[in-house]
């Protein structure tokens, strides 16, 4: 327990009161501890367990979080049954819909929900860069989720962002994530349909000077990445013109940089490598291609 508290303190004391994750075991960093990731959405914490795990135990971490006065509410989710994992509120007031702030912005999480709280917090260095490189750029963001890159890339000063979702939900959680920002609208479009039955709206509203791509990591029905990948990155000479820059993102342990970097090398030679983003440090990961990919390019003709 000593380990996971002095972990949790830490990234307590480096989380400014903004969302990050406070313990990130399945980065393989913290021996014994690879079921347990604990995010922070202040002033509650959520520790999300990936195998079953004895309910002595988690009391145990229960009542210890209890004791930092930073946390004012747990929630307890067991992902390791599938998608109807039990969940509860171990103490605390836990709201369903809340407000949380990364990077100075606003957006609103779900704590309580049992898959996505609303907001990937791994993607912070990302939508870190787009804030500071957006400006006077159109923005194209597929696989938009809930839009925080939009919202971060007209912080930013971009121009305009299309966002593509085929989850109406996602898109309509974007809208408030906007409005939240008190961002207008005529700057932002929003797109909820499925990008692999047409893409003629998208590319009517290019070209785009950046374009970011962060689809889910594998969604039978909706994105397998060594078959649907291909098809996006094969699309970007006709949305793009020369200096555009794309971010390609990729979170699945199977795949690393190189499975990028040859899709790109296949469909768009044109583009050149730049950079690998660094991961933010609330993410430490043991072997570090099998954590967050988050690859820039730039289009040289």
């Amino acid at each position: 327990m000593h380990t996971i508290l002095s972990e949790v303190k830490k990234q307590l004391s480096n989380s400014d009161n903004e969302a990050r994750r406070i313990f990130h075991g399945r980065g393989h960093c913290f021996e014994g501890f690879e079921h347990l990731v604990i995010d922070w959405f202040p002033p509650y914490a959520v520790a999300r367990f990936y195998r079953d795990v004895e309910p002595d135990w988690i009391e145990t971490l229960s009542e210890a979080l209890k004791t930092l006065p930073e946390i004012k509410g747990l929630v307890v989710q067991r992902r390791s049954r599938g998608k109807g994992a039990n969940q509860d509120v171990a103490w605390g007031e836990v709201p369903e819909l809340m407000e949380t702030q990364e990077l100075g912005l606003s957006y609103y999480v779900k704590p309580q929900r049992n898959q996505n709280s609303g907001l990937f917090l791994d993607m912070r260095e990302g939508r870190r860069w787009i804030k500071e490189n957006g400006n006077q750029k159109r923005v194209l963001n597929l696989f938009s989720y809930t839009c925080a890159f939009s919202v971060a890339a007209i912080a930013g000063g971009a121009d305009h962002v299309v966002n593509v979702d085929m989850s109406k939900g996602a898109i309509s959680t974007g809208r408030d994530n906007h409005r939240l920002n008190r961002i207008k609208g005529d700057r932002v479009t929003f797109l909820a349909y499925d990008l692999f039955r047409s893409w003629k709206r998208v590319r009517q509203l290019g070209p785009y000077d950046v374009i970011v791509i962060d689809p889910p990591s594998f969604q039978p029905g909706s994105f397998v990445a060594e078959k649907d990948y291909r098809k996006v990155i094969r699309r970007l000479s006709d949305l793009t013109e020369s200096g555009s820059q794309v971010l390609a993102c990729h979170n699945d342990p199977k795949n690393g940089t190189e499975f990028l970097k040859q899709l790109m090398l296949d469909e768009c030679p044109d583009f050149t490598f730049v950079e690998r983003l660094s991961n933010p440090e609330d993410f430490p990961e043991a072997e570090l291609e099998k954590g967050l990919k988050v690859l820039l390019y730039v289009r040289e003709r």
